[in-house]
């Protein structure tokens, strides 16, 4: 045959292999990962994940604020966005074990390569070490990704170390890792993803709360667990039916809840009129837990939300409020905040709410004993919820619990004198830190005698269906590992 018969009407050579074939040798065989092979285009729950990842690194945004929108935006189906949920979540939980194990992949620093590439990476090395993808499926789909969304060249690079990534199962990259290392924080900080302060701090919480060390592991796991969507209807306004219709269950802690492992809430119309709200069973409880508080002999009609934004727990407490004919302030000082929690709070009746924008730590001197209770949902580390919010355990440092620790007390402080003689004020923070906890309040309380620790355990248990054993010497602390909830700590406060 000649040159010009093997070319085809292009100029382009003709498959050799069929006439290799043909005249009895062996016809080439091609690869998966080929060019003729090759993923040009990004799934779309993996695009969704990639996206908030990027989100994530190069915005500081927050994963579960930017990833509704996107499965939103991607019209993607209840597969797809369950899909696109535990690739986001995932490789956002343990970005610190995977990016270990990328190091050991790379020929150079990984400070030193590409954010872009990095994230597309962890979604890779998820789907290869935690997820049951076939490894050519997780290799193939984010190499198509990286290709069709950051380029050809890196695509190749990302084959290449994911192919290496694939050699090893987690057990045998933890096992590689931890050689020669025999601190248990760094073994746990590798097993469990977790920076080694915070499992320090966790230890001391357990401790500090009334539990024992031991349970670190429970806990750490706890905190990797994929999160539950929790609803709750607001008391007198909203309606958990539709949310039952699209298998929601029933929550066993509290009234009014419900639980969904899967699904798009947004979709519900009660949650889209602001009627039925996304909101943990543990603020679920502790508003509750402020609302049931006995009171000392006087009225109940002002309420106070002190930090109120972004609003979930104000909105609770506002429908629970217009229930007894009371009003709710909700404070929040900044501006766009305070538009969060005007929007939460557009289903309760507008006559039993309002909202204002000022200095908590000033709130008490500008309307000393007017309030019948309060809550102060403290800004926190949020080391309590590290399980919906992943990226935050990378983000966080000792340094911003130190500073925000002297906030808090600022606030329970300026709240106490808010607060009526008689009043109850519920101290919560969504960390069980000891510094963000115990430690703020036995420092505000100290020495004062017009004040009096009510047992938060058993208020608590006052409103929950079944009992949670949460209550150490009077304060409460609510846990991943042993409720289901964020850790969230609870003081109530009745001023005699």
């Amino acid at each position: 045959m000649s040159d010009q018969g093997r070319r085809n009407d292009r100029g382009r050579e003709r498959n050799r292999g069929a006439n290799r074939a043909r005249g009895g040798q062996q016809a080439r065989k091609y690869s998966e990962s080929s060019p003729a092979q090759r993923l040009r285009e990004a799934d779309p729950a993996r695009l969704v994940a990639f996206e908030v990842l990027r989100a994530v690194s190069k915005d500081n945004a927050y994963a579960n604020l930017v990833l509704p929108s996107k499965i939103r935006q991607y019209r993607l189906d209840k597969r797809d966005a369950g899909l696109a949920t535990e690739l986001s979540y995932g490789a956002l939980r343990a970005r610190g074990s995977y990016d270990a194990i990328i190091a050991r992949c790379v020929d150079r620093e990984i400070s030193d390569v590409e954010e872009a590439i990095m994230d597309a990476l962890r979604l890779g090395a998820h789907q290869l070490l935690a997820m049951r993808v076939p490894p050519h499926a997780a290799v193939n789909q984010t190499v198509g990704l990286a290709r069709a969304v950051i380029g050809a060249g890196p695509a190749s690079f990302i084959n290449a170390v994911l192919r290496k990534i694939g050699s090893k199962d987690l057990a045998e990259w933890l096992i590689e890792l931890s050689a020669g290392v025999s601190d248990p924080i760094k073994l746990a900080a590798l097993e469990f993803a977790h920076p080694e302060w915070i499992i320090r701090a966790l230890r001391q919480a357990l401790v500090a709360h009334g539990r024992t060390v031991q349970e670190i592991d429970e806990l750490l796991a706890a905190d990797n667990a994929a999160p539950v969507v929790n609803l709750v209807a607001l008391p007198g306004l909203g309606s958990l039916t539709e949310a039952f219709e699209a298998e929601f269950t029933p929550g066993p802690l509290v009234v009014n809840s419900a639980l969904s492992s899967g699904g798009d809430p947004g979709r519900l119309g009660g949650v889209r009129d602001g009627s039925v709200r996304v909101q943990d069973v543990g603020s679920q409880l502790v508003a509750r837990a402020l609302a049931a508080a006995p009171l000392g002999a006087g009225p109940d009609q002002h309420w106070l939300d002190l930090c109120a934004g972004p609003g979930g727990k104000a909105a609770l407490l506002a429908a629970l409020a217009a229930q007894r004919g009371a009003q709710l302030v909700a404070n929040e000082p900044l501006e766009h905040r305070a538009e969060l929690v005007r929007k939460a709070l557009s289903a309760v009746p507008k006559e039993h709410w309002d909202v204002m924008i000022e200095d908590g730590r000033d709130f008490g001197s500008q309307e000393p004993e007017r309030y019948d209770r309060i809550m102060v949902d403290a800004p926190c580390s949020g080391l309590g919820a590290l399980r919906r919010r992943p990226e935050a355990r990378w983000r966080r440092t000792p340094a911003e619990v130190a500073d925000l620790s002297q906030l808090q007390r600022e606030l329970l402080a300026s709240a106490l004198k808010a607060l009526r003689p008689g009043g109850v004020l519920a101290y919560v923070t969504c960390s069980p830190h000891p510094a963000e906890t115990n430690a703020v309040v036995d420092d505000v309380l100290r020495g004062r005698s017009d004040i009096e620790l009510l047992d938060a355990g058993e208020a608590l248990d006052a409103v929950a269906l079944e009992p949670l054993s949460a209550g150490h010497e009077k304060t409460a602390q609510l846990w991943p590992h042993l409720h289901h909830t964020d850790a969230m700590f609870l003081a109530l406060i009745r001023k005699k």
